[in-house]
């Protein structure tokens, strides 16, 4: 479980910086400064959550039922949230209209805060 969080941790890490290159350089040209901030919205939370599962990883005294959940809830999490906000920032860029699926951000949110929630009733229930 841990190698499966810390791989997971370091490929979230590594697309955050890429994409945030990619958002920072290559969309510059391509769509208004406010999408470019909202990209960066993405790439921030999904960077964060990389570091999250990186801690979880190592920290031993998170239980492994407590890890698989918490590594669904933050895949899942920044699959919804950065994500749709990805596809949304970069929504003149496509035919598809983005916004129409737009709902799947808050859900995506409520995923993330869920992982963080979960993380801190581990810590309360746990006794060092």
């Amino acid at each position: 479980m841990n190698k499966r969080l810390l791989i997971t941790g370091a490929v979230l890490g590594v697309l955050s910086v890429i994409l945030g290159a990619f958002g920072a350089h290559g969309l510059k040209a391509l769509v208004p400064a406010e999408a470019i901030n909202t990209f960066e919205t993405g790439v921030r939370y999904q960077m964060y959550h990389a570091f999250l599962l990186l801690f979880v990883g190592i920290v031993p005294n998170v239980s492994v039922k407590a890890k698989n959940t918490l590594f669904y809830l933050v895949v899942t999490g920044v699959i919804l949230f950065s994500g749709s906000i990805y596809a949304l920032a970069t929504n003149t860029l496509t035919t598809f209209d983005f916004k129409t699926i737009g709902f799947v951000t808050p859900i995506g949110g409520l995923f993330l805060i869920s992982s963080w929630v979960l993380l801190i009733i581990n810590f309360v229930k746990n006794n060092y």
